[in-house]
């Protein structure tokens, strides 16, 4: 297992993925490397098909690199299996994805449980209603996925990713199933969560507007890193 000391909480060393498609070799990310430190929040920009949504896969040992590797909080993701890697993202990660992910058979406040159950942590129950209040849900505990609108199940989304107290949070798109409204008001709620709790953000997005929010921004273009700024 590689060791890595300093200031980096994430750390992505010659990361590329290759995929076979018939008799072609296609790549998807190509050699990409970079640093993020504690407490940062750093976008991931690039067009559609660019490599972001395979990248944000790898940092969070979601996939699998056809070369190179990710170090999170100076461990090695990929020393580790499949079991390990999960233990380490429920450790460490929170996630806010474009189509919610919420389980439909599950009400707002136990989606936002399942994190601290699965962590077996204490008082599960009362941080998840506490932190549905937080995101202006206190009234709608009860209610399912379905008996919400877009902008609720978004903040259910964020209240599930924050309750563990995550060191990393990453967010893909959070905002893609939203009309502007309603998104602005999901990126201040973010924003804001982040701020207070201190975690490290990675928010991937199309958005120009949106990364300059972020205090860097790691450009992609068809699976290379083309700026880091």
């Amino acid at each position: 297992m590689v060791e890595i000391s300093g200031e980096s909480i994430v750390r992505a060393v010659g990361l590329s993925k290759q995929v076979e498609t018939g008799e072609t070799r296609l790549t998807i990310l190509d050699s990409v490397s970079f640093d993020i430190a504690h407490g940062e929040a750093v976008a991931v920009l690039g067009a559609s098909g660019s490599g972001k949504s395979t990248l944000l896969g790898l940092l969070a040992g979601l996939d699998t690199p056809s070369t190179g590797t990710v170090i999170v909080e100076g461990r090695d993701m990929f020393a580790f299996d499949e079991d390990g890697r999960a233990a380490l993202r429920s450790q460490l990660v929170g996630f806010v994805f474009q189509s919610f992910q919420l389980l439909p058979a599950l009400t707002a406040l136990e989606n936002v449980m399942l994190p601290l159950e699965l962590a077996a942590s204490a008082n599960a129950e009362s941080r998840a209603r506490a932190m549905l209040e937080r995101v202006g849900l206190g009234a709608r505990v009860r209610h399912y996925p379905k008996q919400l609108s877009g902008g609720e199940q978004q903040r259910v989304a964020i209240a599930r990713a924050f309750v563990a107290d995550p060191k990393l949070l990453f967010a893909d798109e959070p905002t893609g199933n939203l009309d502007s409204a309603t998104g602005a008001q999901i990126i201040d709620l973010m924003f804001e969560l982040n701020r207070e709790r201190g975690a490290t953000l990675v928010l991937v997005t199309h958005d120009e507007a949106l990364s300059r929010r972020c205090g860097r921004a790691l450009r992609l273009v068809a699976g290379r890193l083309t700026a880091d700024a």
